[in-house]
């Protein structure tokens, strides 16, 4: 038992340096750290919005823009069902209140088939190894003799919700990592809302817009029959056509003036979901800032044949129902690639760029709560953690070595690699540090020498029975181990349970605990054994002052 091997020698003072070198680069500026060499750790801790101040933005998804949507999805599924079974219908329409979609089959002979077909359009929910079946998404239903209803369910809806959740999620997070940040929070609140917090961040309003922006990219053909004046004063919109707005008035215009109006055909050539690429750059012939696009093959494939049947058309780029631009198809774009150019200054492009490149938002998201922490507040909080950790540490320092004597100096350099290892960790796997996280540090330190406590206690025992001093530490550290193991085995159940239900500032107390209790189990049974071991080879004493 206290006979080390060389390479097991090796391998814990690796441990423990590696973990020294981790964490040093906490203790200076990031500016120093710049200097040092490069084969030098330099990661060093991120701190969370309420140490390093920042924004705390609450989304609430708008659950009618989604219902709407889907239902227009599901009412282009009937159209498009019936037409492909050469069924006739009339009065296909959609109602938001009721959340359904109802269409009159005109042969009653057909309404039997009609129903049939229709009934493929509901999907299941669950059925998955993880989820068991809940139901259909859709409701189909007979209405009266002629008639069938499609009604979206409860369980389709709850679907739907956490799908689009995790989408916004996923979407704000591309944007976000793009803003330039670090360790942003993005999480699920609820049923419908997101929280979002951002360290670090200055301008809070750009990033609102950023997030805010829904980022839904169309590409529509412009009716070049329609007067989009006339239309936009008499508000007689045409059948299949649709009035849109552009993003503001022309570069050069006189202050005030209004959006131009555009018709557009109603339907959607190509969509932003094709989109595998946005990138800012620059005009080569007319130097302004513009945004250069790329679809995937099947988008490829459809722009081109859209652009080569409608050469010397207008074509609009519609991005969040407003038109950014409606350039005229001079020829055939068959590559893949286009342009989109829209009086755009440098900022503008480039948060074009990544709101095409994130994807769009799968409904509109809107703040229900803001908070900003400032970088003082941050200060202060991380001036009273530094407070606590070390007149924790004092304490513990003091008792260890008031109880145990030589026995409690070991426990207490254990203790200080411990806390190194902690920071080390954390750098390491680059773990964001909040309020809560030093709390968990602190109470580490409280309980890190739990285990040198038991093993100091055993080792008197054994030493009363008359053991030699060799014996009766062997014994100490070999008979305590068990209790050790089981003891920090249960509290670590406990911090992994709180990690995987709690979120925000419990998962980031759950973190410093869990990685403290793996440190301690590691400084507490292993240096300490180490550093008693040698030095009682190196003095051989008679008696051991515990």
């Amino acid at each position: 038992m206290l006979h080390f091997q060389r390479w097991k020698l090796i391998l814990v003072f690796g441990i423990v340096v590696s973990g020294i070198l981790f964490a040093l680069p906490n203790l200076f500026p990031s500016a120093t750290m710049a200097r040092m060499p490069v084969w030098l750790p330099h990661k060093q801790v991120n701190l969370g919005l309420d140490l390093q101040g920042g924004a705390h933005l609450l989304y609430q998804l708008d659950e009618k823009e989604m219902v709407d949507d889907w239902l227009n999805t599901v009412r282009g599924d009937v159209r498009e069902t019936l037409r492909s079974s050469h069924i006739g219908y009339t009065d296909l329409a959609q109602d938001v209140v009721a959340r359904n979609v109802s269409v009159k089959i005109r042969d009653a002979a057909d309404v039997d088939k009609a129903f049939a077909a229709l009934k493929k359009i509901a999907q299941p929910v669950g059925g998955t190894v993880f989820a068991g079946f809940s139901g259909y998404d859709i409701d189909v239903a007979r209405q009266g003799d002629d008639a069938v209803t499609l009604t979206l369910t409860n369980v389709g809806m709850t679907h739907r919700m956490g799908s689009a959740i995790q989408a916004s999620i996923e979407t704000i997070r591309r944007r976000v990592d793009a803003f330039g940040t670090t360790e942003p929070s993005i999480q699920r609140e609820g049923r419908d809302r997101v929280l979002v917090q951002v360290p670090g961040i200055q301008d809070v309003e750009h990033l609102k817009e950023l997030i805010g922006t829904t980022g839904k990219l169309e590409f529509k053909l412009v009716d070049p029959s329609a007067n989009a004046a006339q239309i936009a004063a008499s508000k007689q919109i045409p059948p299949g056509d649709e009035l849109v707005y552009g993003v503001g008035a022309p570069k050069g215009s006189p202050e005030g003036t209004a959006p131009i109006p555009y018709v557009l055909k109603s339907q959607v050539l190509v969509s932003g979901a094709n989109l595998v690429d946005a990138q800012p750059g620059f005009d080569s012939r007319s130097g302004e800032p513009v945004v250069t696009f790329r679809f995937d093959a099947a988008g490829a494939t459809r722009f081109g044949k859209v652009t080569q049947e409608n050469v010397g058309l207008p074509f609009a780029i519609v991005l969040d129902n407003k038109v950014i631009s409606a350039p005229v198809i001079r020829e055939p774009i068959l590559g893949g690639t286009g342009q989109i150019s829209g009086n755009f200054t440098v900022q503008q492009a480039n948060d074009l760029a990544v709101l095409l490149r994130s994807g769009a938002l799968p409904a509109k998201l809107t703040v229900i709560e803001e908070r900003t922490v400032g970088a003082s507040l941050g200060a202060d909080s991380i001036a009273s953690g530094k407070k606590a950790a070390l007149l924790g540490l004092l304490m513990v320092v003091i008792f260890m070595f008031a109880a145990y004597g030589l026995f409690g100096l070991f426990a207490n350099i254990a203790l200080i690699v411990n806390i190194a290892l902690i920071f080390g960790v954390l750098s390491l796997i680059g773990a964001t540090l909040t309020l809560p996280g030093i709390a968990g540090i602190v109470l580490t330190i409280g309980i890190a020498v739990d285990a040198n406590v038991l093993i100091n206690e055993r080792i008197r025992e054994e030493i009363r029975t008359g053991k030699s001093p060799f014996a009766s530490v062997e014994a100490g550290y070999t008979r305590a181990l068990a209790t050790i193991i089981d003891s920090n085995v249960t509290t670590l159940i406990s911090t992994l349970v709180l990690f995987w239900l709690g979120s925000g500032p419990v998962r980031g107390f759950a973190v410093t605990l869990t990685i403290g209790i793996l440190t301690s189990m590691f400084t507490a049974v292993t240096v300490t054994r180490m550093m008693v071991t040698y030095w009682l080879r190196w003095t051989r004493p008679q008696l051991i002052p515990i």
